[in-house]
């Protein structure tokens, strides 16, 4: 089976698949068709799995519960959100005093970190907070970032995919902060390579065994083969033919949808 990208044997070597969500197996409260019978033929293919999100406005129990509703069969242990990732380097540091700008169900996966308001947190989390942004809240975290506050990031998506449309994603923000205040994000979900490692670390496997498949060019695909990892990209979500074709990834597979994945495999 031959792709336009020269990826000539998708099978090669590959023993894992991560899944993105939105823009992969949904969109919204919408299922994207044969999704949920791919993941059933890829498990029962004795693959392992795991579904992998930058999604920073539902907890991890809302995840599970919205994949379950939808008709996934994918175990809580399975999922891998950046929110998780965020948490998980926190508590590598230790805890410190964060303020924590999240949507308030993804604040559940964090109450043992605790939260500061801006002015004394020494960790500014930046995640997915809606409406909510403004003037005054950005200015008051650039004053903080210039005070010694370290920025962390859940993700920097520059836009997603919605059941309305294309949105702006947080990115610019984390963007506008970096700009003005000098301070480096810590950016824990994709593309960063930290992220696809912990998912690696879950399932045991080597970057070259797994493959991700997701609809962003840069951050599931260019970030999972910066990390080692085999591209795969949708047609489906946010992808965008002329936005694939301006960016100097090469995805080392591009299928339709995720229905197409199977065959793929030779399943």
């Amino acid at each position: 089976m031959n792709s336009e990208y020269g990826f000539s044997n998708p099978a090669l070597n590959i023993k894992g698949i991560l899944f993105d969500l939105d823009g992969v197996l949904y969109v919204g409260s919408r299922i994207i068709k044969g999704a949920p019978e791919t993941v059933k033929r890829i498990r029962a293919a004795g693959f392992p799995l795991r579904v992998v999100t930058n999604t920073s406005t539902q907890s991890l129990t809302s995840l599970h519960d919205k994949l379950l509703k939808l008709g996934f069969d994918v175990d809580r242990a399975e999922i891998l959100s950046a929110p998780q990732a965020v948490l998980r380097y926190l508590k590598r540091c230790g805890s410190p005093p964060c303020a924590l700008l999240l949507a308030d169900d993804v604040k559940r996966d964090f109450a043992e970190i605790g939260e500061e308001d801006i002015e004394h947190a020494d960790y500014i989390v930046l995640g997915d907070i809606g409406e909510n942004w403004s003037y005054g809240l950005l200015n008051r975290v650039f004053n903080r970032l210039m005070q010694g506050a370290k920025l962390v990031a859940v993700h920097k998506n520059r836009f997603w995919q919605t059941e309305e449309g294309l949105k702006m994603d947080i990115g610019g923000f984390v963007a506008a902060l970096e700009y003005c205040s000098g301070v480096e994000a810590t950016v824990m979900g994709k593309p960063s390579p930290d992220f696809f490692r912990i998912a690696l670390q879950d399932m045991g496997l080597r970057p070259d065994e797994t493959a991700i498949v997701g609809d962003d060019i840069d951050s599931d695909v260019g970030g999972g083969q910066k990390a080692g990892l085999v591209g795969i990209l949708v047609k489906t979500g946010k992808y965008r033919e002329s936005y694939v074709n301006a960016s100097s990834i090469r995805p080392d597979k591009v299928i339709a949808s995720v229905s197409d994945l199977p065959a793929l495999f030779g399943l």
